[in-house]
């Protein structure tokens, strides 16, 4: 299996790498999610460590159904070779009806066939109100036209 863009990244192909992934994830379908990644693909988030596509796909089964509504917005750090960094942010409600806004930074590993191998994700979050929520566009993915998150000043 191969996904491209491949690295070595150039600026525009680790933008569109960044791009793809957030829709990937913006889809909530880890089964789709979880091919983006290397069979043996190793993770650190806060304090769950998936190793595989299996545990990778439990993992976001179990993400996705107590953070609904979620949408993201990823954005490219840096980049270099094989290697991209993001910082995104999301927001989602919980079943009972409270927001949050999660703030992040990924540093993601390359295989020669595109598909990442490690992802090392920093994520902090906390409560919002309602109007105070700035993702509002349809559930999936993010439109052309939905400001990113410089845009946003998040």
């Amino acid at each position: 299996m191969c996904r491209p863009p491949l690295p070595p990244f150039t600026e525009d192909s680790a933008k569109e790498k960044v791009r793809l992934a957030e829709d990937g994830w913006n889809s909530r379908d880890p089964a789709k999610v979880a091919l983006a990644y290397t069979p043996d693909s190793r993770w650190r988030n806060r304090v769950e460590f998936p190793l595989g596509r299996a545990e990778i796909e439990a993992f976001l089964t179990r993400k996705w159904t107590r953070e609904l509504e979620y949408r993201l917005i990823k954005e490219l750090w840096a980049f270099a070779g094989n290697r991209i960094a993001v910082r995104y942010a999301y927001e989602y409600r919980d079943d009972s009806g409270q927001w949050f806004r999660a703030y992040g930074n990924e540093n993601w590993d390359f295989a020669e066939d595109g598909l990442m191998a490690h992802r090392h994700a920093s994520i902090n979050e906390h409560s919002i109100r309602e109007d105070e929520r700035k993702f509002h566009w349809p559930l999936g993915r993010r439109p052309h036209d939905q400001p990113g998150l410089s845009d946003l000043d998040l």
